[in-house]
């Protein structure tokens, strides 16, 4: 099939690129002591000449003690690492092209496996670490709104720096996820609740201070997911109506773009219909929505770092679906990690250039 409806441009509110291919978020961790340096600068670049149409970060952790489980994760706060950003999105925009920080914070994680911990416990809604127990603390109301408050100060440097959007990181059992998940949020107050409508609570404040923060012309994309990295077959919301009291609140709040995360984009979300879950979140809110999981390889994300190697493989059913209208733009994860120039030889049908994707890739900024 022809790639060429990928490359009609996109626009909303003052987001501009030109074309449908977003660089998905993947973590590289190449930022000593959460400073991006020059090196940061130049991988973001090389994929800015790939033609990317929109590059979304690495996740980048908001101003708290122990938003990071990772000494190597880049901040998005503190003089020397929003220089280093300003240095980024410079080199990018030089490159004619546009992009956002993937905004973050953890929660309640594993202790890293150097030793490095935090200087204060991790914390989350309840202090769980699912499904291992208790790893942090729980957050008192107070130290939500800090936290809220975070979020908004980072999305404001962010348009204060020259970034076209932002992206809220609210998937893979991080922070705001710990809140959707009934085993990570068992809180009596507002912020928990026995169903997902009621758990959306927190993530609908974010929202809410994060526009308030940016304006109402400035584009805000979340990235979502179902599954949790220790449960791949998890799901948050079972149908389309509890998927439906899920996505409508954050969308009233300000979401504008749902970035959809699932390991393989051509399952189906529920039974009885082949939508995946940014056809669903389409379908539902009338939102624009970004797909994302396995496109382009053979093999999941998750067989990397089990380092497994994957091949190229064909795109026809991703545009099918896009053509059928299911979905808005596509995130192109480690097909782009391991050829910066994976966009320009998909345009020009240089099918035989494409590389494969090995786990050598992670090992260097390239």
């Amino acid at each position: 099939m022809s790639a060429n409806n990928l490359f009609q441009p996109f626009q909303l509110k003052t987001l501009n690129i030109k074309n449908r291919i977003v660089m998905a978020p993947m973590t590289r961790a190449f930022s000593p002591n959460g400073i991006p340096g020059q090196n940061v600068a130049d991988y973001y670049k090389r994929r800015a000449e790939g033609q990317v149409g929109l590059i979304l970060s690495e996740g980048t952790v908001i101003d708290r003690p122990s938003s990071s489980a990772d000494p190597n994760i880049p901040h998005f706060y503190g003089t020397e690492a929003l220089n280093g950003w300003k240095r980024v999105i410079d080199e990018v925009h030089a490159a004619g092209g546009a992009m956002g920080p993937q905004i973050w914070h953890q929660g309640i994680q594993a202790n890293n496996h150097s030793g490095w911990l935090p200087s204060t416990p991790f914390e989350g809604p309840s202090g769980i670490l699912a499904p291992d127990g208790v790893n942090g603390n729980a957050l008192t109301e107070s130290e939500i709104a800090d936290v809220i408050k975070a979020f908004a100060q980072a999305a404001a440097d962010a348009k204060r720096l020259g970034f076209e959007t932002i992206e809220l990181h609210g998937a893979h059992a991080y922070l705001i996820d710990q809140f959707f998940y009934a085993l990570t949020n068992k809180r009596t107050d507002k912020y928990g609740g026995a169903t997902i409508g009621d758990r959306t609570r927190f993530a609908v404040d974010v929202i809410k201070e994060v526009r308030k923060a940016v304006g109402e012309d400035y584009p805000i994309i979340i990235r979502l997911s179902q599954f949790k990295p220790t449960e791949y077959n998890h799901k948050l919301a079972t149908t389309p109506a509890e998927m439906e009291t899920w996505l409508t609140p954050m969308a009233d709040a300000g979401i504008d773009i749902f970035h959809c995360s699932q390991r393989r984009f051509w399952e189906p979300e529920f039974e009885g219909d082949d939508l995946n879950f940014a056809g669903w979140a389409k379908k539902l809110t009338g939102k624009p929505t970004i797909t994302v999981g396995s496109i382009g390889l053979s093999g999941d994300f998750m067989g990397a770092f089990r380092g497994e190697s994957s091949s190229p493989s064909s795109l026809d059913e991703l545009l099918r679906r896009f053509d059928r209208g299911d979905f808005d733009l596509v995130a192109v994860g480690r097909p782009l990690l391991a050829d910066s120039n994976w966009v320009v030889k998909i345009k020009e049908e240089r099918n035989d250039e494409l590389k494969g994707f090995s786990k050598e890739a992670l090992a260097t900024l390239f």
